[in-house]
């Protein structure tokens, strides 16, 4: 088994390494690809350094078998017949690929066979809000049909990167310090605000992100299910938190709800309000589930449910997901 990580040393990058530890994922080679201005650094993984090669269209994918990709829409477009050509897999973590037909979309919890069908040997992996979200509404959906879905979320900085991350460690410095803080990863300051903007606005309002939430959540459980999302940029460091109001065809119990969630693949309950138990960003980075809580019956609709759910979107919401769709392939392989 060789595998590759492109676009090691970003966010996403760094915990593919993370992941793969953590879960002992099997191999027996590993090859590190970045940009010509990572190229040559050096990264120690179970005892053994490896060296960051450019990446560049030569043979250098030859007997790779699964390929994890995190270096933006550009880059895996452009690189994506380089990569497959001698038959690696692409996990692909970019938007690029992720609404064409002939790409499954997948996350493991929801619909790892989509996995087997890879005309062009890639595999996408959605928006992190969508994966986090769609890990929930699958225990739901096997309970009574979802006919709808409105969503609020409350993403981190580092949903736009390390660098994001940093920005905002120096705007609450910067601002306690009563110097002008700097600006550069957002379109204003995201130290004691929040920004109702994440991804560009398209024609109809709502922004690519919102969008994605919309398209990726119907590819994925093959539904005529309905997204509406408002996408809002807050100033926790990491782990995105969604409010979902669900509209089921058939009135669900809190209870089964409850019950589904605590037995539902990828998830944890976490809902005890009369003790002020429920998730929050703060405490669950780094973690693998995707944590839900404040579980109740919508009061305007008698066949809704509404609920508040956390994940770490670096994790769950990228690098183990990825990873994830290599284990399904790994260990059921396609008949």
């Amino acid at each position: 088994m060789k595998i590759a990580i492109v676009g090691v040393s970003g966010a996403v990058g760094q915990e593919f390494l993370r992941v793969l530890d953590e879960r002992n994922f099997p191999f027996d080679e590993m090859e590190l690809f970045g940009s010509a201005r990572s190229a040559g650094q050096s990264y120690t993984f179970r005892g053994k350094e490896y060296i960051v090669k450019e990446l560049k269209h030569n043979d250098d994918f030859k007997g790779v078998d699964y390929a994890f990709v995190s270096a933006g829409g550009g880059v895996s477009k452009e690189f994506a017949e380089t990569i497959t050509k001698h038959g690696a897999i692409m996990i692909d973590n970019s938007s690029a690929f992720r609404m064409d037909n002939d790409v499954p979309l997948v996350v493991p919890e929801v619909n790892p066979t989509d996995a087997y069908n890879t005309p062009r040997n890639i595999i996408a992996n959605p928006n992190c809000t969508t994966i986090q979200m769609v890990v929930a509404l699958k225990a739901i959906e096997d309970l009574s049909h979802i006919k709808r879905v409105h969503a609020s979320t409350y993403q981190a900085a580092s949903g736009a990167g390390a660098s994001a991350m940093a920005e905002l460690y120096e705007q609450y410095r910067q601002v306690l310090a009563g110097e002008e803080p700097t600006v550069e990863k957002f379109a204003y300051q995201l130290a004691f605000n929040v920004i109702p903007q994440i991804d560009v606005f398209t024609d109809n309002g709502y922004t690519k992100e919102e969008m994605k939430m919309y398209n990726e959540t119907r590819k994925i459980m093959h539904s005529d299910i309905e997204v509406s999302a408002m996408c809002v940029r807050v100033p926790a460091l990491r782990s995105h938190s969604q409010s979902l109001w669900v509209e089921t065809e058939s009135p669900l119990t809190v209870e089964q709800v409850r019950e589904a969630i605590a037995g539902g693949e990828g998830l944890v309950l976490m809902d005890n309000p009369a003790n002020k138990e429920y998730p929050m960003p703060l405490f669950l980075a780094g973690a693998d589930p995707v944590y839900v809580g404040r579980i109740r019956k919508d009061i305007s609709n008698p066949n809704g449910i509404t609920l508040w759910i956390v994940g770490d979107q670096i994790k769950k919401g990228a690098a183990l997901n990825a990873v994830q769709i290599a284990e399904f392939l790994i260990k059921n392989p396609k008949k």
